[in-house]
């Protein structure tokens, strides 16, 4: 049974090919992928990981964190701590954020832009020309009064971008405006952190 569940935990970390080598042989990147194997060995509910990917090369990063996500998936709770906000960007439904040792903010990705007052960028480039008049009828769609249209282009902030972007574009379809393209600019992790603590991810 625990050379079973050994040869399962190697196969999830994409260690097979090397389970007859001696660790002390393995590279930096491997070794961290061995103490998740470990932690995987006693089938746990909840996995603690203090920043794993920690000096590892790029192909091992991916591999731990496309590993990490399908664990996740499969209904594994990871307890992740990282500076790599776009390790947590990837891998994280909830996030709290840590300053000086206190939890200042949590909650989901979209939650914490809401706390933070971060707002999305929608631009929309269209095949017609938009009137003026139609500026009124997509800031009530979209809750927002930062809405500025120039000859074929129209520039949204919004808190909740990816929510209001559907009833702006039917907004532009009803009044026979065709789309030529959509950009969405989301802040990332590392801007919400640098405008709730005020300071560098590593200051």
């Amino acid at each position: 049974r625990l050379k079973e569940k050994v040869d399962e935990v190697l196969q999830v970390v994409g260690l097979t090919e090397r389970s007859k080598d001696r660790i002390d042989k393995y590279s930096g990147g491997m070794k961290r992928r061995i103490n998740i194997a470990v932690g995987l060995l006693p089938s746990p509910k909840l996995l603690i990981l203090d920043e794993p990917t920690v000096g590892v090369d790029p192909q091992s990063r991916t591999n731990i964190l496309e590993s990490l996500k399908e664990l996740n998936k499969d209904g594994l709770t990871i307890l992740y701590t990282s500076h790599y906000m776009e390790e947590v960007e990837f891998l994280c439904d909830r996030v709290a954020v840590m300053d000086l040792g206190k939890i200042i903010a949590q909650g989901t990705q979209n939650e914490l832009r809401l706390l933070a007052g971060k707002m999305d960028s929608l631009k929309i480039a269209t095949i017609d020309e938009m009137p003026k008049s139609l500026g009124e009828i997509i800031k009530k769609v979209s809750e927002t009064d930062e809405v500025k249209i120039a000859d074929r282009t129209v520039e949204i902030l919004t808190l909740q971008g990816r929510k209001v972007l559907p009833k702006i574009i039917e907004a532009l379809g009803n009044n026979g405006i065709r789309i030529k393209s959509v950009e969405v600019e989301e802040p990332n992790l590392e801007s919400l952190f640098l405008h709730l603590t005020g300071k560098e991810l590593r200051d």
